[in-house]
């Protein structure tokens, strides 16, 4: 008796192949230069101990499965290398050349560790490139000149790193450039002009900068600038005029020059540095101040205080050229503890209305010693204001000629 065939419903066929075609989709299959490149990037790259960040880094399953790998169809479009919480260990060994055969790169990044070596010249072939983020590593050499070519490029932050030479000019011509991060390296030479309208952020301090800086070479949109602990000169009052939108601006241990508007103080900062410079005349806000700490000590700044400057919570005028008294409000303001830090020692003040039994508040500091005058009341004084409290009355008089 011959066995009856049992027909396979035709829903089950099609379910079946959607099925089978859906298992195969998952992933469209890795460009072949992009796997090869991760492969190279791996060998070259160890995790430090304590870290497991390659641990999933198994090149016989899908690359875009790996930690900090994130594709679109077949191509990588971020690598982020190493793991980003607080505390890990991070990464060892040498950024590989083939980092530029990810041709659809848009978002590199290397978390805090000792990557070392310098910064392959083929990480200029990322033509999409939107954002480079390795600081706080050892990575030595100069910036590649062809970084100023990926016109996509909107952060770059290598600070806290080991680079040498100077800052491509071609960067500031970058349109898009929203955030450069170079601080604590040991760049030389001059600081580019920058070109992009969406530049908000600059950080270049602690490095070894010189050259003086235009009165466009950074553009209004400017929120944070950061250029302390460099040899830069010149003037800078033009620039400062036009930058009115910063809430952060460092530009102190340099050798600036010349007056400051008095216009910087109406700007919505919170933190103003200026001091260890050369700049000298009178200060004048043009209103009451509103910034929480201003720092304008060890400069040649001249003429009396401005009761302007009364309203400041953290105020550093010392090592300057000032004269006359020191107007009443702020010693209202520093009695009611409104004033923390009072700082107004080596200049020529001659006069200041307190009462020698006046209390200053524990959480205020107060320090007038080297002045043209006896200080009032006796005050603790940092110890690098020296030991004397009156300047000599022949310095007084010589200032008076």
């Amino acid at each position: 008796m011959a066995r009856r065939k049992t027909a396979v419903p035709l829903f089950l066929l099609c379910f079946l192949h959607i099925h089978f075609i859906l298992i195969l989709n998952v992933h469209a299959i890795l460009d072949p230069i992009d796997f090869l490149a991760l492969q190279s990037i791996r060998k070259s790259l160890q995790d430090m101990p304590g870290s497991t960040f390659f641990s999933d880094w198994d090149f016989t399953s899908d690359p875009c499965n790996f930690s900090g790998v994130f594709c679109d169809s077949d191509r990588v479009v971020s690598l982020n290398l190493g793991d980003p919480r607080a505390g890990s260990p991070g990464l060892t060994g040498r950024i590989d050349r083939a980092i530029g055969k990810l041709s659809s790169l848009a978002e590199f990044t290397v978390v805090p560790g000792r990557i070392y070596g310098r910064l392959p010249e083929s990480i200029s072939d990322l033509k999409n490139l939107r954002f480079l983020g390795i600081s706080r590593n050892f990575i030595s050499g100069e910036i590649p000149s062809g970084l100023g070519g990926l016109r996509l490029l909107r952060t770059v932050d290598l600070s806290f790193n080991q680079l040498a030479g100077v800052i491509p000019p071609a960067i500031g011509s970058l349109p898009e450039l929203t955030n450069l991060m170079l601080c604590h390296n040991k760049l030389t030479g001059s600081t580019p002009r920058f070109e992009s309208k969406t530049l908000s952020r600059v950080d270049l301090k602690h490095n070894a900068l010189s050259g003086s800086l235009g009165p466009n070479h950074f553009p209004p949109s400017m929120l944070y600038l950061s250029l302390a602990w460099n040899q830069l000169t010149g003037p800078v009052d033009q620039l400062l005029n036009r930058l009115d939108q910063l809430n952060y601006l460092d530009l102190s241990l340099n050798r600036f020059t010349g007056p400051i508007p008095g216009r910087i103080f109406s700007f919505p900062l919170t933190n103003l540095q200026l001091e260890r410079n050369q700049f000298s005349g009178p200060v004048r806000p043009l209103d009451q101040v509103s910034i929480a700490t201003v720092d304008l000590s060890y400069n040649r700044f001249y003429g009396q205080i401005s009761p302007m400057l009364a309203s400041v919570q953290n105020l550093y005028l010392n090592n300057n050229r000032f004269t006359g008294r020191v107007p009443a409000s702020f010693v209202n303001r520093l009695l009611d503890s409104s004033i923390q830090i009072l700082y107004l020692q080596h200049n020529y003040l001659t006069g200041i209305e307190i009462s020698p039994t006046a209390v200053i508040p524990l959480r205020s500091s107060l320090c007038l010693q080297y002045n043209c005058m006896v200080p009032p009341v006796e005050t603790p004084c940092p110890l690098r204001a020296g030991k004397e409290k009156t300047r000599p009355i022949a310095q007084c008089n010589q200032l008076k000629g």
